[in-house]
C-alpha cells in the first residue's frame, strides 16, 4: 500500500514534466540548432522561401507563426532572426503581426509550464508566509500590470526570463498574455523593420545592424514608455508613505 506521501510526490513529478520538457528540448537546441536557424541560413534559402510565400501566403503565415511559437516555447536559438525573417517575408506589416502573435503565444506556452510546475507552489507559499516575504508578494500583486509592462518594455531584461518570472509570482495568464502582446510591439516594430528591409542587406552579403534598437531615436521613445508604465508604481509607493 503506497504510503501517505506517494500521491503528493507523484502529482509533483507530474506538474514538473512540462517545464523538464522545455528545458531539456532548449539545451539541446542549443546545441544542434545554433547554426541551423542563422543569417547565413535565411540568405542561403531567401529564394526559396519568397517563392514559396507567393504561392502559398496563408501556409506560409501559418507555418512562419507555428516555427515562431515553438522557438520562442522552447526557448530555442533564432528569435531574433526569426523576428527579422518575418519582416522579410511579410512587410512592417503584417509581419509584426505575426511576429508578436507568435512570441505571445510561445511565452503563454512556457509561462503555463512554469506555472504547473514550480509557480502555483511557490505562490501559495509566498501568500502564507509571514512578514517580508508576504510583503514583497503583496507589493508585486499591487503593481502587477506595470511590472509586466515594464519587463517587456525595458530592452535588457530576457525574453525568457521575463516568461519565467511572472509565473512563479502568481500572475493570471489573461493579464501575462495582454502585457506581452502589448509590451514587445514597440520593440518588435523595430525589429520587423530591419527585417522589411533585409532582402537588400542579405543580397549584399551583409548582416543587418542590430543594434539599432540602442539609438536614441529609438531607446529614448522606449524609456518614455518606461517612464509611463513606472510612474503608477511611484505614485502608490509616495501615497503609501504619506499614509504610513
Amino acid at each position: 500500500m503506497p504510503s501517505d506521501t506517494t500521491q503528493p510526490r507523484r502529482a509533483n513529478v507530474t506538474r514538473a514534466l512540462p517545464l523538464a520538457a522545455i528545458a531539456i528540448v532548449a539545451v539541446a537546441g542549443a546545441f544542434l540548432l545554433g547554426d541551423a536557424l542563422s543569417f547565413e541560413t535565411l540568405a542561403e534559402n531567401r529564394e526559396a522561401l519568397i517563392a514559396f510565400r507567393d504561392s502559398h501566403f496563408v501556409a506560409t503565415a501559418l507555418a512562419f507563426v507555428a516555427v515562431y511559437i515553438v522557438i520562442v516555447a522552447f526557448s530555442l536559438p533564432g528569435a531574433t532572426v526569426a523576428t527579422l525573417t518575418g519582416g522579410f517575408l511579410f512587410g512592417l506589416f503584417p509581419g509584426v503581426l505575426f511576429n508578436v502573435l507568435g512570441a505571445t503565444i510561445g511565452a503563454c506556452v512556457i509561462f503555463l509550464a512554469a506555472r504547473r510546475g514550480l509557480g502555483e507552489a511557490l505562490a501559495a507559499r509566498m501568500e502564507a508566509s509571514e512578514g517580508q516575504v508576504r510583503k514583497i508578494k503583496a507589493g508585486i500583486d499591487a503593481n502587477q500590470w506595470e511590472m509586466l509592462f515594464l519587463i517587456r518594455l525595458v530592452p535588457v531584461v530576457p525574453f525568457f526570463v521575463a516568461n519565467l518570472v511572472p509565473a512563479l509570482v502568481g500572475v493570471p495568464l489573461g493579464r501575462f498574455a495582454i502585457t506581452t502582446f502589448l509590451g514587445i510591439i514597440p520593440g518588435g516594430l523595430v525589429y520587423t523593420s530591419v527585417g522589411s528591409g533585409l532582402g537588400e542587406v542579405l543580397a549584399a552579403g551583409e548582416t543587418p545592424d542590430l543594434g539599432v534598437i540602442f539609438e536614441p531615436h529609438i531607446l529614448l521613445p522606449l524609456f518614455g514608455l518606461c517612464v509611463l508604465a513606472a510612474l503608477p508604481i511611484v505614485l502608490r509607493a509616495v501615497r503609501g508613505r504619506k499614509e504610513d
